[in-house]
């Protein structure tokens, strides 16, 4: 089948790869506008850009979605199908325009997790399967019948980052599978069941460790957002990013929720929570690399009784 790839970030990469590699003809490429980017503010391309000028592929960057001429290109490529792996939301001036319809591959079991950020959510609220889920587009978000889902265990000390990649290329392989299926004639979509739940955008308030919370909660919000944009908290009026966690041996203790109550040379830092302790093995401190809770004590001469806030 003949189609167009519309995508962004670095998740949809491994897909458009994978359809490059197949039988199928991938006719052009809708990415987002290129944005200004680091401290010089020069454009920089989305990863999925880059991979279709490495590629030779056609592109089309759209400001407007429903600008007219826009339109008019998007139509001269005859696309049988159009495939959507984390892009924006599609007026259905454009999700309509190919006659075996619009796809998408999420980041989630759907209906769990509609929205913009699956994977972050699944983790933050300690689930313990996650998925990739392809269907078809409609006039509502994630809403649309199902084709096909991969299921997925999660670990308890997995991140974010680390599900990223590991769905990025599951999904790969079950966009293929399902666009397969969709030329061969042999997909029968069927009605999302279940009880739906969001997956809102991050906001700066969420990142907030909120100490008088259980480590289970704190390490999960931890895990949920690292490698960004990251747990966030205060140490000595300075913010630090939290990326990396394990629940600590629990003890009884007087501490109060974000005092250190254990310090190893070597790490980790053991913090106390409102249930439990929560040990930090890496940490970003503001403008510093990454580093280790055994590099962070001892350039910073961390001590028994000291807060995070």
């Amino acid at each position: 089948m003949k189609i167009v790839f519309m995508g962004t970030p670095e998740f949809a990469v491994p897909s458009l790869k994978t359809l490059c590699r197949s039988d199928h003809t991938v006719m052009g490429v809708l990415t987002a506008p290129d944005k200004p980017a680091g401290r010089g503010r020069k454009l920089s391309a989305s990863a999925v850009k880059n991979f279709a000028i490495a590629h030779e592929l056609p592109i089309l960057q759209p400001e407007r979605m429903n600008d007219a001429d826009f339109l008019r290109e998007l139509r001269l490529w005859q696309a049988d199908l159009f495939v959507v792996v984390a892009f924006r939301i599609l007026p259905e001036s454009v999700f309509s325009i190919p006659p075996k319809g619009t796809i998408n591959l999420h980041a989630s079991l759907l209906p769990k997790y509609r929205g913009a950020a699956p994977i972050n959510w699944a983790l933050i609220n300690g689930e313990k399967e996650s998925g990739v889920t392809t269907f078809f587009i409609d006039k509502n978000i994630d809403t649309g019948e199902i084709l096909l889902q991969r299921s997925m265990p999660l670990t308890a000390d997995m991140t974010a980052g680390e599900l990223h990649d590991a769905l990025s290329i599951s999904g790969a392989d079950l966009l293929l599978q399902t666009i397969d299926g969709i030329a061969a004639g042999t997909l029968m979509p069927k009605k999302q069941r279940g009880t739906a739940t969001s997956a809102p955008k991050l906001t700066k308030e969420l990142q907030q460790i909120i100490w008088s919370k259980s480590a289970l909660a704190c390490h999960n919000l931890v895990r949920g957002l690292s490698p960004h944009p990251a747990g966030c908290a205060l140490f000595r009026g300075t913010q630090v990013k939290i990326l990396r966690t394990r629940i600590g041996v629990a003890t009884i203790s007087s501490a109060s929720p974000g005092e250190i109550v254990a310090v190893g040379k070597n790490g980790p830092i053991d913090v106390q929570t409102g249930d439990g302790v929560l040990s930090i093995l890496q940490l970003k401190p503001e403008g510093r690399a990454a580093m280790s809770a055994g590099e962070f004590i001892r350039g910073s001469h961390v001590v028994l009784g000291e807060k995070f806030d």
